[in-house]
């Protein structure tokens, strides 16, 4: 086989992810059914095979990494690993959904064909080893999120929250582009990795370096937008409550891997040597997106807004991550540092998969569980529910043994580590300020008398996958260094 073919097939899940989706999207047209059972099955299989594919091209490229297509797409392990991670969010998003959305008659083609050329957008994004190629997958990506958030066209509140969402999302997108086109213009490429070496020989000329932190004062506002954190955070709360409950858990799952993996390819394979500016910059958005999203969660009773401000405040903790790297030049904690908010990404992708889920398995026709109240009494109507729910909730809110404990304690050691220590300790106070609005649904569940029974209807598949999502979190809370070496290890590979 040429060279040629064999670097090709690094791009394989992507070309058949792509045609995968056409095909669905055939599939539908001609399907009698109405509940849509073969488009699904069909969106599934392709999930599936995506899943081999990449399997597949990681065991063949050995972990090495490869930049092909004339310097446009980069193949590694983080690229791997976040895609593996992506499959299994939009699969479990794609099995959580089916019933909410057909009691609610959005069960439509659209929705599966919109969500995998998300998927794919996500795909190229995480894969990017240039400008050009970045924006084309965050665009692909965020065009098809806007049409979901609007999916429910007869609801005022979804149309608003899809237009807010719109109109922000350009926004953001004109900002990162200004700052790309800064720093193509200080540097003369768009290849992230020819960006680095300029880059380093750039930093050294005061008059120079001051052009580059212009441009990157741009970058990182577009890359706040797309994480979701403070001051950036003004969609998250209104998208999060006015779209449909499977479209919010869509929102709030694969887009943030794609998310940390646009950071880490500007910031860390791009512009390492301007460290020490972007640290100072991410420092003060972790302490506000903690700050605000802590404080205000405390005062919601919308459980999905409520998770909407807890998202803001993850986010707040994995930055911790992502500016404990460097330490004066030095790149020794780099490894531990980017492996720690990794792992925390994939964690909150994990957590924030569970509690839409939970909310998902107990709504039903004519009834969305969207509020704290019907999460009352929720142990004495379904035990089993309740306990995953518990189990969400002390993850999310750092409590041992789960997963969001180790998650949070590797991030704060990575802080402690760069000489942090300040932001460790602003970062366990607020966490210990957010662990009151978790706890508050552990206490309505156990300790609140019912308001009606709640649904335990829902498909074998659908109970199967979200007792996994609640359990795999208690899993990896006590043995968690098989997916932390294997976070070290993809990281090693930048």
């Amino acid at each position: 086989m040429s060279p040629v073919v064999l670097s090709h097939l690094r791009a394989l899940p992507e070309i058949w992810l792509l045609v995968a989706t056409c095909a669905v999207m055939l599939i539908d047209v001609y399907s009698k059914d109405e509940r849509r059972r073969v488009t699904f099955y069909a969106a599934q299989a392709a999930l599936i095979v995506s899943f081999l594919l990449t399997l597949y091209v990681l065991y063949e490229s050995e972990g090495t990494r490869q930049v092909i297509f004339s310097g446009l797409f980069v193949s590694d392990v983080m690229g791997h690993l976040l895609k593996l991670l992506c499959y299994v969010a939009v699969s479990g998003a794609l099995l959580y959904s089916q019933q909410y959305l057909a009691d609610r008659s959005l069960l439509r083609g659209e929705f599966v064909t919109l969500l995998l050329f998300s998927l794919l957008g996500m795909m190229v994004m995480i894969s990017a080893a240039s400008f050009l190629t970045l924006f084309l997958g965050l665009e692909l990506m965020s065009l098809c999120l806007y049409a979901l958030v609007a999916l429910n066209r007869d609801s005022a509140v979804s149309t608003e929250a899809a237009m807010k969402y719109f109109v922000l999302g350009a926004l953001s997108s004109g900002l990162l582009l200004y700052g790309m086109s800064m720093i193509y213009g200080a540097t003369g490429t768009l290849n992230i990795y020819e960006v680095a070496g300029h880059a380093a020989r750039l930093a050294a000329s005061p008059t120079d370096r001051t052009f580059l932190i212009f441009g990157l004062v741009f970058l990182v506002a577009g890359l706040a937008f797309k994480v979701g954190v403070v001051p950036f955070h003004m969609w998250i709360p209104d998208v999060y409550q006015g779209a449909p409950t499977a479209v919010t858990l869509i929102v709030g799952t694969a887009p943030k891997l794609a998310a940390f993996a646009m950071a880490v390819r500007l910031l860390v394979n791009g512009l390492i040597d301007l460290a020490q500016d972007w640290q100072q910059m991410l420092a003060l958005l972790a302490v506000l997106s903690m700050a605000l999203g802590n404080i205000t969660a405390i005062a919601q009773t919308n459980l999905k807004r409520m998770l909407a401000y807890s998202t803001i405040a993850h986010m707040g903790f994995m930055l911790l991550g992502l500016l404990s790297g460097v330490v004066d030049g030095n790149r020794l904690n780099a490894d531990t540092a980017y492996s720690a908010a990794l792992f925390y990404i994939v964690i909150y992708v994990l957590m924030s998969l569970g509690a839409f889920g939970v909310l998902l398995y107990c709504s039903r026709a004519g009834f969305e569980c969207e509020n704290l109240d019907d999460l009352k009494g929720l142990n004495r109507t379904n035990p089993w529910v309740a306990f995953l729910m518990l189990l969400l909730m002390f993850s999310l809110a750092g409590i041992p043994p789960t997963a969001g404990f180790y998650a949070k304690l590797a991030v704060l050691s990575a802080a402690v580590d760069a000489g942090q220590v300040w932001l460790a300790v602003v970062a366990v106070i607020f966490s210990l300020i957010g662990a009151f609005y978790y706890l508050r649904v552990v206490k309505l569940m156990y300790f609140d008398d019912p308001k009606e029974a709640t649904r335990a209807a829902g498909s074998t598949g659908f109970r199967v996958a979200l007792s996994a999502n609640g359990l795999a979190l208690l899993v990896f809370g006590i043995m968690p260094q098989p997916l932390m070496a294997l976070c070290f290890v993809a990281i090693r590979t930048l």
